[in-house]
C-alpha cells in the first residue's frame, strides 16, 4: 500500500485539472447537460489523466539525477527512492496500455490525438526540453491537443480564436513558471535550459502572450461566428474576469514569487479561484440560459 500511494503521487494528482480544457468543446457547444455527451468527456478526461501520468513517470525516470539535487524535486517519489525505476516503467507501460485502450471507443481522431499528445511529451522529457523557446511551445501545443481531443470525443467543432486564446494563455503560463524557476539558487543545475533564458527575456515574452490571449479571447467573444452560434453578445461580459485572472496571476509571479507551479497556484489562492468560479458561472449563465 505505501508503494501504491507514492506510485499515486509520482502521477501528480494534483495536476489532472489542466485537462479540465478538454471540457471547454462541451460548454461552448452547449452540450454541457447533454448526459451521452457529458460522459465521453469524462472519459476523455480520465484517459488524459492516464496518459499524463504515464508521461509523469517517465519524465522523472529521465530526470531522476537533476531532480536529486533539486530543494523541491527531489522530495519526488522516484528521485527520492520511495518506489525503484522498474517499477515505475512497468507502471508507466501499464497505464499508457489502459489510456489506449479506453481512448479507441471514442473514436479513431480521439485516439490518434492521445497518441500524438503522448509522443509530443516523450519527445519532450528526452529532448525538446532542452530546447530554448521549443520547450514553453511543446506545453502550449500540449494545452491545443487536449481541447481538440475533447472536441473529437464528443463530435462537435471548435472555434479557432477559443484555440488561440487557450493556446497563448498556456504560453503565459509556460513563461511564467520559467521565471519563477530561475528566481531558485543555482537553478541551472536543476534545469539546464535556463542558462538560456534571462529574466528580461521571460518578462518581454510574458508581455506579448499576456495581450495575445486578452485580445484573442475578446475577439473570439465578439466574433460573427460566436455571435450567430450562440444567438448572444453578452458573452464579451466574461472578458472582464480573464482580464483580472491574468493580472492576478502577473502579480503573484512578481510581487509574491508564486509560478512555478500554476496548478498550485489555481488551486490555492482563493482570489483566483473565486475569479474562475465567477467566468464559469457567467459563461452558463449567458450560454444556457
Amino acid at each position: 500500500m505505501p508503494k501504491l500511494r507514492h506510485l499515486i503521487s509520482a502521477l501528480r494528482p494534483r495536476h489532472w485539472p489542466k485537462h479540465a480544457v478538454l471540457f471547454a468543446p462541451l460548454v461552448f457547444a452547449r452540450e454541457l447537460f447533454n448526459p451521452p455527451l457529458l460522459a465521453r468527456a469524462l472519459l476523455a478526461f480520465a484517459v488524459f489523466c492516464l496518459v499524463s501520468g504515464s508521461v509523469y513517470l517517465i519524465n522523472d525516470l529521465a530526470d531522476i539525477e537533476s531532480d536529486r539535487r533539486h530543494p523541491v524535486k527531489r522530495n519526488r517519489p522516484l528521485a527520492s527512492g520511495r518506489i525503484g525505476t522498474r517499477f515505475a516503467a512497468a507502471a508507466a507501460a501499464l497505464l499508457l496500455a489502459a489510456s489506449l485502450a479506453l481512448a479507441w471507443p471514442l473514436g479513431a481522431t480521439f485516439f490518434a490525438t492521445v497518441i500524438g499528445y503522448f509522443g509530443l511529451f516523450l519527445a519532450y522529457s528526452f529532448y525538446l526540453k532542452h530546447v530554448i523557446l521549443v520547450d514553453v511551445l511543446t506545453i502550449a501545443v500540449g494545452y491545443f491537443l487536449r481541447v481538440v481531443a475533447g472536441a473529437f470525443a464528443i463530435g462537435v467543432e471548435v472555434s479557432g480564436w477559443l484555440v488561440s486564446s487557450m493556446i497563448f494563455l498556456a504560453l503565459f503560463l509556460a513563461l511564467c513558471k520559467r521565471r519563477s524557476e530561475l528566481e531558485y539558487p543555482e537553478a541551472v543545475n536543476h534545469r539546464r535550459i535556463l542558462q538560456e533564458y534571462s529574466v528580461p527575456l521571460l518578462d518581454q515574452l510574458i508581455s506579448i502572450t499576456t495581450a495575445s490571449t486578452l485580445i484573442s479571447y475578446t475577439l473570439y467573444t465578439v466574433s460573427p461566428e460566436t455571435l450567430e452560434k450562440f444567438h448572444t453578445p453578452y458573452l464579451v461580459l466574461t472578458v472582464p474576469f480573464v482580464v483580472y485572472g491574468i493580472f492576478r496571476y502577473l502579480y503573484l509571479v512578481h510581487a509574491q514569487g508564486h509560478g512555478e507551479s500554476p496548478t498550485e497556484v489555481f488551486l490555492t489562492d482563493k482570489p483566483l479561484l473565486a475569479d474562475v468560479a465567477l467566468w464559469v458561472a457567467v459563461a452558463v449563465i449567458i450560454l444556457f440560459l
